[in-house]
């Protein structure tokens, strides 16, 4: 990986790929003004021109809306969190540990798992375009593919992560990774103190996709009155 700063308490961590000039494999945009309205539009000319089947449409955003969407990513992490060995086999080769869970990406992409600590926080971005782990987090979040975040996010991480709600003391580290079509990134936050007794089922239903993405953190679960 190539790093270099752009202020003092933000370290830039670009994946190999971009850090030797090789473009991604597909070309890249801001999103549009009216992505909705675009989208429809294809949409509806590939049906009436029967290069689509609309039901088959339906059966693939529902599987990564309500099937997948952060639930795979979810369990990769609860089971980091309590197994130890297979939380190092996930640090070592994300792609090989979460296909030992049935998931794996169907792009060919490489997964790498970095994990949050008390001194270094981990944030996700694409800065070209919208490169995405789906097979373990389903669909992007619309902030995630829009130009605002994937500019401001290698500038001012630190700002960008304020306005999510996220404050982190000064001196923790903050490194931000670039998503290419070949190397996507899942942020393993830290376990939160007070789910020692929680089982990995309970563990997993605390994980949010922001936290995978680096934009939030896992908290224990509220004390029942």
């Amino acid at each position: 990986m190539h790093t270099f700063s752009l202020q003092p308490e933000a370290r830039v961590y670009i994946g190999a790929v971009h850090a030797h000039g090789h473009a991604h494999d597909h070309e890249h945009q801001a999103v549009p003004s009216d992505p909705a309205l675009r989208t429809k539009a294809l949409e509806s000319l590939l049906v009436e021109k029967g290069l689509v089947d609309p039901a088959a449409l339906d059966t693939l955003v529902d599987a990564f809306e309500n099937k997948i969407g952060p639930r795979n990513g979810a369990r990769v992490v609860a089971r980091a969190w309590v197994d130890p060995e297979y939380k190092k086999r996930l640090l070592v080769d994300g792609g090989s540990a979460i296909a030992e869970l049935g998931y794996a990406g169907s792009q060919g992409e490489h997964l790498i798992a970095v994990e949050n600590t008390p001194q270094v926080h981990n944030l996700v971005v694409c800065t070209l375009c919208s490169c995405y782990p789906w097979a373990v987090l389903g669909l992007p979040p619309v902030w995630y593919k829009s130009a605002p975040y994937r500019s401001r996010a290698v500038i001012d991480p630190r700002g960008v992560l304020r306005e999510f709600g996220l404050e982190l003391p000064e001196e923790t580290e903050i490194r931000v990774w670039d998503s290419t079509a070949e190397i996507r990134y899942l942020v393993v936050p830290e376990r939160p103190v007070g789910t020692e007794n929680l089982s990995e089922d309970d563990l997993a239903a605390l994980v949010s996709r922001d936290s995978m993405i680096g934009t939030a953190k896992v908290f224990a679960p509220k004390p029942k009155p």
